[in-house]
C-alpha cells in the first residue's frame, strides 16, 4: 500500500463506498469519544466548521476526535462496513483538524464470524465518555490487535484545505466485513472513506429467489459513466431511498440541448443528447421488474429513461459491448419511484446494464429486481 499524491484522485474512488453511515458503515467500538463521537468520521455529508460552536467537554468539532492521551497505549476504534469487501482504498480527511489531528494511522481488517459478532459490545457512542473496563474485556476476546494488517502506519497532514486528504491504496485479498482504526496515539479525523468491491454470498440466494440484481450491497458496481457533474451514478445503487438531491446521480446541463423544446407523439422530449451510467450486475440474471426513483429531484429530473443490457465475459471490455434494450425509452416524473414490470422488453440473461438518461438531470436510486441464471 502507498499513499497517492494530494493533486491525484485515485481511480479507486469510484468504487463502492462501504464505511458511510448511509452506506451501512456502523462503529461498533472506540476506546474514546470526548470531544466528539466516532459516528460523526463516518457521515457521509462534507465536513463542517462552526468557529464559536462549543459543548460541555470542549470545542465541538465534525469527525472523531478524542482527548488528550495521559495513559500508555493509543485510541483505536471498530467500524462495521456495510458489506463484505475487497478493500481496495481509504481515504481519511483531517478537514479542520488543524493543530488536533491523529497525526498517524493504520487499519486492519477482519471477517468475523456469528459467534465472534456475538462476542462485541453494545455501543453507546456518546460525546464525553470512554469506553468501560467491561466494553475493553469483550472486546479484546476478538484479539483484533492481530487482524491482517491493510494500511501501515501512515502519516496524516493538518486539515487544511490543502492537506486534509490522505489517500491510500490498499493491496490485499482479504474479504472484510469489519475494520479496526487506530490512530496513534490520540487526536481527531473529520472523515474515513473505505472504497473496495462487494464480495456477497450469493449462495444464501436460489434462482427462485428474487433480488436487487445491482444493489451495493449485493455486488453490484458502477463501471462507467458519461458525467457525474452533481452526483456519482454509484448513488444509484446504495441502500434506501436517497435523503437528498446530492445522493443520488445528477449530471449538468447538456449544453446540445435545442433552444425550443420539442415532444414525440409519446410526449418524450426530442434531444440530441443524453447520459449514461453502465453498473456491473452481481451475477448473471433474469430481470422481472424495475423501479426508477427519482427522489428530491423535483425540478432537475431527466425526461425519459432507457435500460439496456448485455453478457461481458472477464477478458471483454465495454467497448465491445452489444446492448439489447431491456426498458425502452419511459416519460419520468418529479420526487416519485416508477414501476415497470409490463414494459420489460427482454428479461436476460444480462451481467451488465446501461441507464441512460436523457437529456440530463438526476435520478436518486435503481432497483433491477430478478432472479439469478442457472
Amino acid at each position: 500500500m502507498s499513499s497517492e499524491k494530494k493533486s491525484i484522485i485515485p481511480k479507486f474512488t469510484e468504487l463502492n463506498e462501504l464505511a458511510g453511515l448511509m452506506n451501512g458503515g456502523q462503529v461498533i467500538f472506540a476506546t474514546d469519544d470526548w470531544f466528539a463521537s466516532a459516528e460523526s468520521m463516518l457521515q457521509n455529508t462534507e465536513p463542517v466548521f462552526i468557529a464559536d460552536k462549543y459543548t460541555e467537554f470542549g470545542k465541538w468539532m465534525d469527525g472523531w476526535e478524542t482527548r488528550r492521551k495521559r495513559i500508555p497505549g493509543h485510541d483505536w476504534c471498530i467500524v462495521k462496513l456495510g458489506a463484505p469487501c475487497n478493500i481496495k482504498g481509504i481515504l481519511v480527511d483531517t478537514a479542520f483538524f488543524t493543530g488536533n489531528y491523529a497525526p498517524r494511522i493504520s487499519i486492519q481488517g477482519a471477517s468475523l464470524s456469528e459467534y465472534e459478532e456475538s462476542l462485541l459490545p453494545h455501543r453507546q457512542g456518546k460525546m464525553g465518555t470512554a469506553c468501560s473496563a467491561d466494553e475493553l474485556q469483550m472486546i479484546s476476546k476478538l484479539k483484533t490487535e492481530c487482524w491482517p494488517e491493510l494500511v501501515e502506519m501512515t502519516s496524516l497532514k493538518p486539515g487544511y484545505e490543502e492537506t486534509r486528504k490522505t489517500y491510500i491504496s490498499v493491496d490485499s485479498n482479504e474479504v472484510c466485513t469489519y475494520i479496526r482504526v487506530n490512530i496513534y496515539p490520540d487526536g481527531g479525523i473529520a472523515r474515513l472513506r473505505v472504497f473496495g468491491t462487494v464480495v456477497p454470498d450469493l449462495s444464501q440466494f436460489d434462482c427462485n429467489d428474487v433480488i436487487d440484481l445491482i444493489a451495493m450491497e449485493n455486488g453490484g458496481t458502477c463501471v462507467g459513466y458519461s458525467n457525474a457533474h452533481f452526483g456519482h451514478p454509484r448513488n444509484l445503487i446504495k441502500p434506501n431511498r436517497g435523503v437528498n438531491m446530492g445522493d443520488g446521480w445528477e449530471t449538468m446541463r447538456r449544453l446540445d440541448r435545442p433552444a425550443i423544446l420539442e415532444a414525440d407523439s409519446n410526449g418524450i422530449l426530442k434531444v440530441p443528447g443524453c447520459e449514461w451510467a453502465i453498473i456491473k450486475m452481481c451475477c448473471l440474471g433474469y430481470v422481472s421488474e424495475i423501479v426508477v426513483d427519482t427522489c428530491h429531484f423535483k425540478g432537475n429530473f431527466p425526461d425519459s429513461v432507457k435500460i439496456e443490457g448485455t453478457i461481458l465475459s472477464p477478458e471483454e471490455t465495454l467497448s465491445s459491448a452489444k446492448w439489447v434494450t431491456i426498458l425502452a425509452n419511459q416519460k419520468l416524473s418529479a420526487n416519485k419511484e416508477h414501476f415497470y414490470k409490463n414494459e420489460i422488453h427482454v428479461d436476460g440473461p444480462f451481467s451488465h446494464v446501461r441507464i441512460t438518461m436523457s437529456p440530463d438531470g438526476g435520478i436518486s436510486r435503481v432497483r433491477l429486481f430478478g432472479q439469478k441464471a442457472h
